[in-house]
């Protein structure tokens, strides 16, 4: 009986972390895109460790899942030094600085969790899953320029 109820709690708190995933749809603008991204990679580990890092996998476009392979291989190239920064940063700051019809750009600024100041460009696009018409998607993520120390 034990065993079951343990069974039980189990299911439940993983079935809520997968609850809180926030999954492509045309209702979602390309500024929704990239704010879901890093919140979640501000918040990694809640309410499990490396959902912030699965919440960006699922936002990746589709082109570059055929490049950086599957979510292994892209949770390992997030815990690289250039994009580490990204996970569990202080704070951030998006400016739009390119838009089209099928593609947004965004400068991005970064305090990263030891209080650097970092700079991405975030480039979303629309793609074109079969089951996400129209659905925006992060394209590219360049390597960070270091802006300095918070002060």
């Amino acid at each position: 009986m034990r065993f079951q109820f343990i069974l039980l709690c189990l299911i439940l708190i993983i079935s809520s972390a997968k609850a809180e995933i926030i999954y492509p749809n045309e209702n979602l603008k390309p500024i929704d895109v990239i704010q879901i991204q890093l919140k979640a990679l501000q918040n990694n580990d809640s309410p499990t460790n490396d959902t912030g890092i699965e919440q960006t996998w699922v936002f990746a476009h589709p082109r570059n899942k055929m490049v950086t392979g599957p979510y292994p291989r892209f949770r390992i190239m997030l815990y690289d030094p250039h994009y580490r920064i990204l996970i569990n940063h202080s704070s951030h700051n998006i400016n739009l600085l390119q838009e089209s019809e099928n593609r947004y750009v965004f400068g991005v600024n970064i305090v990263s969790e030891e209080q650097q100041n970092f700079y991405y460009e975030w480039q979303i696009e629309k793609g074109s899953e079969e089951n996400c018409q129209n659905c925006w998607f992060t394209s590219a993520v360049s390597y960070p320029q270091v802006r300095g120390e918070n002060t």
